[in-house]
């Protein structure tokens, strides 16, 4: 195994990210996600757990799609069964379940708590397993086959 084999979550991860929670209404997401340039957002409990995430395709489907006003909670248009990352898993095991979920993104915790998040982009862009970047991008894209 390479060094960037060996390169865990933790060293690639965004670790300041922003959160939300299912009482916050889907205008007030929306304006986040404009203001920080983000296409997700995850959805945290009282003790900062991860329950789920936003994303702006959830705003556009189960919100917009379903004719919901702007106040609409978080609740009611999330994504709830969601993929959870290690900080200490390595970047190839990531890529993996990435791959595997047809996910981009890959919110990050420990003990259950959010510490980061992980994009596909994030472990291409490092030029960090461009091979597994490209295969899970791969993946990713083909329609779901179940």
């Amino acid at each position: 195994m390479t060094k960037m084999e060996n390169r865990m979550l933790k060293e690639i991860m965004t670790k300041n990210v922003a959160t939300v929670t299912m009482q916050d209404n889907v205008f007030e997401v929306a304006v986040k996600m404009r203001d920080l340039d983000v296409g997700v957002i995850p959805v945290v409990d009282e003790k900062n757990d991860v329950i789920g995430i936003i994303t702006d395709r959830d705003i556009v489907i189960r919100g917009i799609a379903e004719k919901r006003e702007g106040s609409a909670q978080v609740s009611q248009v999330m994504t709830r069964d969601i993929v959870l990352g290690r900080p200490d898993m390595t970047v190839d095991e990531a890529a993996k379940i990435m791959a595997n979920h047809q996910i981009r993104r890959l919110p990050v915790v420990e003990n259950g708590k959010l510490v980061g998040i992980v994009a596909l982009a994030d472990m291409a862009v490092r030029h960090l397993h461009h091979d597994e970047a490209s295969e899970a991008l791969y993946q990713i894209s083909e329609p779901n086959r179940s």
